[in-house]
């Protein structure tokens, strides 16, 4: 089968990428800010600060963001911060055509319910494709790098204080219904990517180990592990690449392994537990 064109696959990834910010747009607009419930990180933090002050969503959802954006130009990498300065300008568009039309239903529960589904879904095809909406999850990505935490505790950390500034602004039945919301959004958010866990294991078999190694610890900060195997059938000795990485850096991984080895073999799994003393990306 012919490999599709990069221009096709990046032209792919924007509508992708858009119908995610219009799904997540959605679901904000029309079942959670009407009935005072919030998403967690930026965007959390954007309606607090737009119920606050009267003033549009989408404009601080821009500003907010901006900030974090800035720190992942030198820290993640130029495609990323394109795609995500992309995913967050529709985000802002968005919102502001559907902030018009009335909510879809008063009920709490029901807007938790679908609220968190549309954002998750939402969500996952925008990481999926390689962008992102969310800042604290960026800045996230960058402090786990320098501490021993994972990018989801370190998420989880921010969280905690935005819903409990949501409880002493819109009460407490809203930051919890909020907190339902949010948690079928992180599972949804799983279930697009494919993937539970902040964190997940390559396996690479590769005839070009060292270009691909190279390549992966100058382009992502990974740490590769080589492993020696042998084809079960063949009897041919061969390298494997292991890694784990964070779940924004997954399409950019493969991306990285296919530039230089198309015919790659690559096998990628959750990571439930890791025990190190050491940096989260070092291996042996």
């Amino acid at each position: 089968m012919k490999e599709k064109h990069p221009g096709w696959r990046l032209f792919l990834s924007l509508v992708i990428i858009q119908v995610g910010a219009v799904l997540f747009s959605f679901g904000l607009e029309e079942f959670l800010v009407p009935n005072k419930l919030l998403d967690g990180g930026v965007v959390g933090v954007s309606i607090i600060v737009a119920y606050l002050t009267n003033l549009p969503l989408g404009i601080f959802l821009v500003v907010l963001n901006l900030p974090f954006i800035a720190l992942s130009a030198k820290k993640i990498g130029l495609k990323f911060v394109l795609l995500t300065i992309y995913a967050i300008g529709s985000l802002s568009i968005w919102v502001t055509v559907f902030h018009p039309i009335p909510e879809l239903t008063k009920d709490i529960f029901l807007s938790a319910i679908f609220g968190g589904v549309f954002l998750g879904i939402g969500v996952g095809l925008i990481i999926r494709n390689g962008g992102c909406l969310d800042g604290t999850e960026i800045l996230s990505i960058i402090i786990s790098k320098k501490f021993p935490f994972s990018v989801g505790e370190i998420v989880m950390f921010f969280n905690v204080f935005i819903f409990f500034a949501a409880a002493f602004v819109f009460g407490i039945d809203r930051a919890l219904y909020s907190i339902v919301a949010y948690f079928i959004a992180f599972k949804l958010i799983d279930m697009v990517i494919t993937g539970f866990n902040q964190s997940h294991s390559f396996f690479i078999v590769t005839q070009k180990p060292d270009a691909v190694s190279q390549a992966l610890m100058k382009g992502l900060g990974a740490g590769v592990t080589i492993l020696k195997g042998m084809g079960g059938f063949s009897k041919v000795e061969t390298d494997v690449l292991y890694m784990i990485i964070g779940r924004l850096e997954i399409q950019k991984a493969k991306e990285l392994i296919l530039e230089i080895d198309e015919a790659a073999f690559i096998t990628i799994q959750n990571v439930h537990e890791q025990i190190s003393k050491s940096h989260r990306k070092q291996h042996p």
